[in-house]
């Protein structure tokens, strides 16, 4: 299975950067690809269930890029450190983990994997990591 991962230095506090993350609506708007959430009722905590709303675009290598509609399964939680989830439909298994960097400061690790052929994209940490900074760089700044 192909993994790849990404790291960037977040402009906010480890426990605000959980608390955004840990609020359903915000998925859609770190996360390629993704349009809308219906979370369950845990929120976010192990076992939970969300179904999200997404798409996947035609490729000329693979066919479609993975479409993330359908299921999110959370694996593990440890609150504010690690979350580990699964997109069930696409069988795309995600791990961030987020440790203090210093004052005001987070380092975000991001690491993607997917099935062989799975069109799973070396950017992808990248690009959802570079939306997430500037989303807590819009906050820090306000």
């Amino acid at each position: 299975m192909p993994t790849y991962s990404a790291a960037r230095e977040l402009l906010a506090p480890r426990d605000d950067v959980w608390a955004f993350l840990a609020e359903p609506n915000h998925l859609s708007d770190w996360w390629p690809g993704i349009q809308g959430v219906q979370p369950d009722r845990r929120g976010l905590a192990p076992g939970a269930r969300w179904q999200i709303r997404g798409f996947g675009r035609p490729t000329y290598v693979v066919g479609r890029k993975p479409d993330v509609a359908g299921t999110l399964v959370f694996l593990e939680v440890k609150r504010p450190e690690f979350v580990a989830w699964q997109f069930v439909n696409g069988h795309i298994d995600v791990e961030l983990r987020l440790t203090e960097a210093g004052a005001n400061r987070t380092r975000a690790e991001l690491t993607v994997g997917a099935p062989f052929l799975g069109g799973l994209r070396r950017s992808l940490p990248h690009k959802a990591l570079t939306r997430l900074h500037a989303l807590c760089q819009t906050g820090a700044a306000a």
